[in-house]
């Protein structure tokens, strides 16, 4: 079963979205105006978790790519070598948007939490588009094999 609807979201959407358990398998920076840039990140959404009638949970995945925008004060910490992972797409647990008092402004604060390995990513950034890149799939996995991603 497959959705081939390309979906876009932005960070007025952020309340209705959770990223949790989506893949990540690269992302990329681009320099920006005034010492900002973008960050992207390609993932595997999970759009949908659908409870069987068997009990089992499948997943409606589309591969997408999550962009922010105007980002500075990146940080960027995976931990590989800790849990002696093996190099694969990391996984992240939630993102938050904090909102934080600066000297000269209010910042908007972004933290990709990941579940594996260990880490986090942050910066600040004003927001995010997220497109899909191809169609979407049920599956039992809660990621796309690379041929899926291709395909899709």
């Amino acid at each position: 079963m497959s959705d081939s609807g390309v979906k876009v979201w932005t960070q007025e959407d952020f309340e209705e979205m959770s990223w949790h358990d989506n893949h990540v398998h690269g992302f990329s920076l681009a320099e920006g105006a005034h010492g900002s840039g973008t960050v992207s990140f390609d993932i595997d959404y999970i759009l949908e978790w659908i409870k069987q009638e068997s009990g089992a949970i499948v997943f409606r995945i589309a591969p997408a790519d999550l962009t922010f925008h105007e980002v500075t004060n990146l940080v960027i910490h995976l931990d590989y070598e800790k849990p002696t992972a093996a190099l694969s797409p990391f996984s992240l647990d939630s993102i938050d948007r904090i909102e934080e008092r600066r000297a000269r402004y209010t910042a908007t604060v972004w933290k990709l939490n990941l579940n594996w390995p260990e880490g986090y990513i942050s910066f600040e950034a004003s927001g995010y588009v997220q497109t899909t890149t191809g169609a979407s799939v049920v599956k039992d996995q809660q990621a796309l094999r690379e041929e899926e991603r291709r395909d899709a």
